[in-house]
């Protein structure tokens, strides 16, 4: 694909990679991602804003064939998806300068080897002049790595702002408009990749009140043209605010804790709790984690393995640890046939959620008339507490 213009001064270089359904050997990519670079000419210079995944090498450099000269190769965050590409173009570009924040500096230097001499460090609200357009560089530590910038470019009104505000969306549009499909392929960027870093970003959405944006141009998914509709959508999810929703994962290995999340399911829908069931041996952890953003509560149901916990509901409760949702009650339901540690081994794999712990139901075998009582009484206190939210 060849670079595709944005304004008369600024195209939009760099891969889309269609076909590729899996991120970090980790995150499911359903709809492909892409590499997003941004060429800005100036009357006197030339920036290039990120560089792209060492996968998309080749399509970059034959982008940027007839460009003579860079000067400045802006590397707003030193993972290879966006800076995989900087050893090649530095060779092509013996005059460039990589700028990055100090930090970025040395993750560059030590993750790609790239020359110490070639990279410069950069302050916080620091600018460069390209002549007739100017970067202002923006420091947000913890907007997913620690060494992470954005940059403005003062006279076009554009913040391109690299993993803030992206989306894993292989897509041929360059703006994306209020498109709701797009939106919510941006909910679950964020919720696989932003939301352990909730707080750092509130912080960083605060300072961008003061920016006069026409455009947010990140490095994965297409250009925001209306930005107060992803700006808004980050507020939500960053905020304290919860839904009345239950995400139920879960597993069963002979039908028992099968038995106990439907038995949970219906009595939490009847009193008014709306649920989200994943059976875990065919769910997408990306829709999981998506579910995860908003919901007040998690369950996790599992039968004892070994006298601990299914091996995919560990794996469910470590996912929920490491992402860190705003979420406010757990609780875990499950069946066991002669060790009953699934509980503990469960809430002890979520420290990093600050939630009150609601009284688990774990049955030997298959659930008797008491036990599915005990599972109504957790769905009506999972339904008391929504209703004090």
């Amino acid at each position: 694909m060849q670079g595709r213009v944005v304004t008369e001064r600024v195209t939009l270089m760099g891969g889309v990679d269609w076909h590729r359904r899996l991120f970090d050997a980790l995150i499911p990519l359903p709809e492909g991602t892409s590499y997003n670079a941004y060429l800005v000419k100036g009357s006197e210079k030339t920036a290039l804003l990120d560089t792209a995944d060492p996968a998309t090498t080749d399509e970059l450099l034959q982008q940027l064939e007839a460009e003579q000269r860079i000067d400045y190769i802006v590397a707003h965050h030193a993972e290879q998806d966006h800076s995989g590409t900087l050893p090649e173009l530095l060779v092509r570009y013996p005059e460039a300068t990589v700028l990055a924040t100090e930090k970025g500096k040395g993750m560059l230097v030590d993750l790609l080897h790239l020359p110490p001499e070639r990279v410069e460090a950069v302050a916080d609200g620091e600018q460069r002049s390209l002549g007739d357009r100017t970067l202002t560089f923006i420091h947000a530590p913890w907007v997913h790595w620690p060494e992470t910038m954005l940059t403005y470019l003062d006279e076009e009104r554009i913040l391109f702002t690299c993993d803030f505000f992206g989306s894993h969306y292989a897509t041929s549009r360059v703006m994306v408009g209020d498109d709701a499909h797009v939106v919510s392929a941006a909910k679950r960027y964020y919720a696989e990749i932003m939301m352990p870093f909730r707080k750092p970003i509130e912080r960083h959405l605060a300072r961008l009140e003061d920016l006069d944006i026409a455009m947010i141009a990140p490095s994965h998914g297409p250009i925001w043209d209306r930005p107060d509709v992803i700006i808004e959508a980050y507020r939500d999810w960053v905020s304290g605010a919860v839904k009345n929703v239950a995400v139920i994962p879960f597993i069963s290995m002979h039908g028992s804790t099968s038995e106990l999340v439907d038995r949970l399911v219906t009595e939490l829908v009847r009193h008014g709790v709306t649920v989200r069931p994943f059976d875990l041996t065919v769910t997408d952890i990306g829709d999981l984690a998506m579910a995860m953003v908003d919901a007040a509560t998690i369950v996790i149901g599992s039968p004892t393995v070994l006298g601990g916990a299914h091996p995919q509901a560990a794996y469910a409760a470590s996912l929920a640890n490491a992402l860190r949702p705003k979420t406010r009650f757990a609780s875990v339901v499950g069946s066991y046939g002669w060790a009953a540690g699934s509980a503990r081994a469960l809430v002890e794999a979520m420290p990093a959620l600050r939630v009150e712990v609601l009284d688990p139901v774990l049955v030997r075998g298959r659930p008797r008339a008491d036990d599915l009582e005990a599972v109504d009484r957790l769905a009506a206190t999972i339904a008391q507490r929504h209703g004090a939210l």
